[in-house]
């Protein structure tokens, strides 16, 4: 199931960087629309690639990293609904949903290796 989750963040990656072009095309006319559909892709892609790709300059964890990805994907959807495309605004927020739940049911988040044991809880107990 694991990798299977890595494949569906990938797909909403790809869904993320259209839905962001698609606005820039479809919300605005002229040069402003060239320049918004092709260059807001690539600044979220830059973004991304930054501190959210598994060889990112700077990586992040969380507490950092889960607003991060809720603020990138989430402007996915953003794009969507401003585009007028709520629909699919929707549907692309519920996958990110689905798909961030999984990551942490099934013990996807960076700075772990899969399957490796949790730390150990720093609750004290009494003698």
């Amino acid at each position: 199931m694991g990798a299977t989750n890595h494949g569906f963040r990938f797909v909403l990656e790809l869904c993320m960087l259209a839905a962001v072009g698609y606005w820039g095309f479809a919300a605005h006319d002229g040069a402003l629309r060239w320049l918004l559909g092709l260059g807001t892709p690539l600044a979220v892609a830059v973004a991304w690639g930054l501190v959210m790709s598994p060889k990112a300059t700077w990586p992040t964890r969380d507490p950092v990293r889960l607003p991060l990805e809720v603020a990138l994907f989430g402007s996915g959807v953003a794009a969507l609904a401003a585009a007028g495309r709520e629909r699919w605004a929707l549907a692309l927020g519920i996958a990110v949903a689905i798909h961030l739940a999984l990551t942490f049911a099934l013990d996807q988040r960076p700075g772990r290796a899969a399957g490796a044991p949790a730390p150990p809880s720093r609750s004290r107990r009494g003698p």
